[in-house]
C-alpha cells in the first residue's frame, strides 16, 4: 500500500515566518530564469552531453560517436547548452572544441550524480 501524502490539517499561517521568507525571496525573473536553466537539465541527450564533457573537452564529431547520435543532433544540442551558458568552445583550425563552461556546471553534474548514486 502506497504511504499516504502528509498534508497539513490546519488554517493557522505563520505571519512571521512568511514574513522572514517572503523578504528573501528573489524577483520572479529570476525564477524564471533558474527554471529555464534546470529545463536543460531535463533532456537525456543534453545530461549525456554535459557529463561526457564533465570528462574531457571534445569536439561535435567525438560526441556524435561517443553518443551514437548525428552531428546534427549533438549540434542542436550544443547550441542549447551554449546560449544557457553551460557550455564553452574553442576553434583550433577547423576544428572546434567543447567543454563545460565553468566549474558551477561541473558542480551541477557532480552533485546530481552523488545524489543520484547515494
Amino acid at each position: 500500500m502506497a504511504e499516504k501524502q502528509p498534508i497539513c490539517e490546519c488554517d493557522n499561517i505563520h505571519e512571521e515566518i512568511v514574513a522572514d521568507v517572503r523578504g528573501k525571496m528573489l524577483a520572479q525573473e529570476d525564477y524564471q530564469n533558474l527554471a529555464s536553466l534546470f529545463k536543460m537539465f531535463g533532456d537525456p541527450t543534453r545530461v549525456r552531453i554535459l557529463h561526457a564533457l564533465n570528462l574531457g573537452e571534445m569536439c561535435v564529431c567525438d560526441l556524435a560517436a561517443l553518443l551514437g547520435v548525428t552531428k546534427s543532433a549533438v549540434s542542436h544540442q550544443l547550441k542549447a547548452l551554449r546560449l544557457s551558458n553551460l557550455v564553452k568552445f574553442r576553434r583550433e583550425g577547423q576544428n572546434v572544441y567543447y567543454a563545460l563552461a565553468d566549474d558551477h556546471v561541473k558542480e551541477i553534474i557532480d552533485m546530481g550524480l552523488e545524489h543520484l548514486f547515494e
